[in-house]
């Protein structure tokens, strides 16, 4: 269950001396024979970008769309670094480069960490020669672990697609909002396949996965989620590979919402009966973002005002005559006032540590959902100073 698993790919994590502590830090994904493959990739929002996701952008724009391996690292987001932080993240291609055969413009890079601090160059320099010998088929597991910041566990994927496989590695467990998150993913498959059918492809997943969760509203600098295909299966059926690839992205979403930091729930927020999917996408959105209604998520009380508040300021079609709120899908609240309903079952759903929450705003047939958590005080412990 790695992102190595699927064939054609090698894999490998070390600690190189990015982190004080001695931890796992320094990761490579690669095609075993050191060949560029089709490639795609999705990157944040953000217009503060860190550096290596300008090198990425423009690497694929130089390939063709074609890569041969990913270089990242983790402890250090080599973001607000500059030019100098460029040339650093050049320089980590062209060494991955170097030892695997292939021109640095084949090297793609990410990184993850802390903002405004320059890459400790030193020892990614001396880390990396060593990280690309130790590549092999079962490194997959070592690089999603050298990956991790503030996640507590690992991130996997394997989906089995007809005649192919996806496999996939992630990081993610704070600023994480749409559009992407504090996250990377990389992604491989066997499936042969061109980059812009690749490119389509992930951008579908992406849209359905990382884009429809939302732990604190917050964007990173770096966000960045990137696939190879190797083509060692064969062709691959276009939808069966869009599809996998979907599975696999929200697999991945999925675990950095359980992983979330301090988080004592998973709620999915849905929107219902909205003019539009747009709309009930950004009323969703606007709903997992409020920090009252995610106060009492954490509380598990029921105080559905709060969300019917958040609906009306939402910019969407919204009549307050026609909002319903439903939590577990025990109604609580219909035609905008509260109705009778089986208390003792919503306290008890809400205790629990997965939540589902719905609002028909009574105005169409659009529907959106997004994945969030609840607001906590470790949350806040986590993030009151630099981490």
């Amino acid at each position: 269950m790695t992102v190595s698993a699927p064939g054609g790919f090698v894999a490998a994590g070390a600690a190189c001396g990015i982190k004080a502590d001695g931890v796992p830090d320094l990761a490579l994904v690669a095609t075993d024979d050191g060949v560029p493959v089709p490639a795609a990739a999705v990157f944040t929002s953000n217009l503060a970008t860190a550096a290596p996701v300008q090198v990425s952008r423009r690497h694929l724009e130089a390939s063709g769309s074609r890569a041969a391996a990913v270089v990242l690292s983790s402890g250090n987001a080599n973001a607000a670094t500059g030019e100098p932080g460029r040339d650093d993240a050049e320089r980590m291609c062209a060494l991955v480069g170097g030892k695997l055969g292939c021109q640095a413009h084949e090297v793609l890079v990410c990184s993850t960490g802390l903002i405004g601090i320059p890459l400790p160059m030193a020892v990614i320099e001396a880390g990396i020669p060593a990280l690309v010998d130790d590549r092999s088929a079962d490194g997959g597991t070592a690089a999603a672990e050298a990956i991790r910041t503030t996640d507590t566990v690992r991130k996997e994927v394997l989906v089995e697609g007809p005649g192919f496989a996806v496999g996939g590695m992630a990081k993610g467990a704070a600023m994480l909002a749409p559009n992407m998150a504090t996250m990377l993913a990389v992604l491989t498959t066997d499936a042969e396949t061109d980059a812009a059918n690749l490119q389509r492809s992930l951008r579908n997943a992406v849209e359905h996965s990382f884009n429809a969760l939302s732990v604190d509203g917050c964007t990173s600098t770096n966000d960045t989620v990137i696939v190879l295909a190797s083509g060692r299966a064969g062709v691959a059926d276009p939808e069966a590979l869009s599809s996998a690839l979907a599975e696999a992205c929200t697999s991945l979403a999925s675990q950095m919402a359980e992983d979330a930091e301090g988080a004592t729930k998973v709620a999915r927020v849905r929107v219902t009966g909205a003019a539009s999917t747009g709309e009930a996408k950004r009323a969703a959105r606007k709903v997992a973002e409020s920090q009252l209604v995610k106060c009492s998520l954490f509380g598990a009380d029921p105080y559905w005002g709060r969300i019917v508040s958040e609906l009306g300021t939402a910019g969407v079609g919204f009549d307050p005559d026609r909002v319903e709120v439903a939590y577990g899908g025990v109604v609580v609240c219909a035609k905008g006032v509260a109705v009778a309903h089986d208390a003792d079952a919503v306290r008890v759903h809400l205790q629990g540590r997965r939540i589902e929450l719905r609002a028909d705003l009574g105005m169409g047939d659009g529907e959106g959902t997004i994945l969030t958590n609840d607001l906590t005080p470790a949350y806040i412990d986590e993030n009151m100073r630099t981490s």
